[in-house]
């Protein structure tokens, strides 16, 4: 039987994140995708100017209502940006409604970067994202989110030790693995830290100089394809990281005109070879 997985965030109309990147890299890794948009902008957020933004909260559970009337259901949910803490507890509502038994739940709490909350979030946010969290089966973090979530303080000169505690705290949450993005332990490098089991590993790969819109979003749609495939979580986090880095460097000699977001799309048959 074909599996099926929802994912719940917002639609940038341009800019190649969120849904407009969830929906072709989950269907090419042969996953059906259903979209639940939370948001509509005409752009996504960075370096636009003068956007449009729909707020979609209400449309949320008549949705819903909907989809249990026809009897629709879903494998997997994969979460992303979620604008407020009424979506939020929302959400969690929507999938425990509409999953199948042992639906697979993906959490890609966006709320922070580099230290700092998002614009229009407060800590009423991070509050409501723990219990968000807490039902998460995989937990896709950056470490300044980590941060917010465990209350451990952020730091940009960390080792392993850091990384650990960060990870312990978050399973104490309820979160069964995480999988932490943006982890290097050597100049150069960076990578992607696993924690499950109360055991964490780590998968390295180089470091491309050039910041890019949008990255998260392909990484965790490609995570969330490869799991729906059977794979691992190491051997998804290893994929997913792979194809991420083949996207950036495929944007590197476009960057001037393609700045704001990855040419995901020439990397897509990297993807789909990975997963034979």
């Amino acid at each position: 039987m074909n599996k099926r997985v929802l994912t719940i965030q917002d639609i940038s109309c341009f800019g190649q994140c969120s849904s407009t990147v969830a929906l072709p890299i989950v269907s090419a890794c042969g996953i059906e995708c259903a979209v639940l948009p939370s948001a509509v902008l005409s752009t996504h957020t960075g370096r636009f100017k003068g956007y449009t933004f729909r707020d979609l909260t209400d449309d949320l559970l008549p949705i819903r209502d909907h989809w249990v009337k026809e009897g629709i259901k879903f494998d997997a949910f994969y979460t992303g940006y979620l604008g407020s803490v009424r979506q939020v507890d929302i959400v969690r509502e929507i999938m425990a409604t509409t999953g199948n038994e042992g639906a697979l739940r993906i959490i890609d709490p966006v709320l922070a970067d580099a230290g700092k909350l998002y614009a229009g979030f407060d800590l009423n946010f991070v509050e409501a994202m723990k219990r968000l969290c807490g039902e998460a089966d995989v937990l896709l973090p950056n470490i300044s989110e980590a941060s917010y979530l465990t209350g451990l303080p952020y730091t940009e000169e960390y080792d392993r030790a850091y990384i650990a505690e960060l990870c312990k705290r978050l399973c104490a949450l309820g979160t069964k693995c995480v999988v932490m993005t943006g982890i290097g332990f050597r100049d150069g490098y960076t990578g992607i830290a696993v924690y499950e089991n109360g055991e964490l590993k780590h998968y390295e790969h180089k470091k491309v100089s050039m910041w890019c819109h949008g990255t998260g979003d392909i990484y965790a749609s490609a995570i969330t394809g490869c799991l729906m495939r059977g794979k691992t979580i190491m051997e998804a986090v290893k994929i997913a990281a792979d194809f991420t880095l083949k996207a950036i460097e495929n944007t590197v000699d476009v960057a001037d005109e393609h700045w704001y977001g990855v040419r995901f799309e020439t990397a897509l048959p990297t993807l789909v070879e990975s997963l034979k």
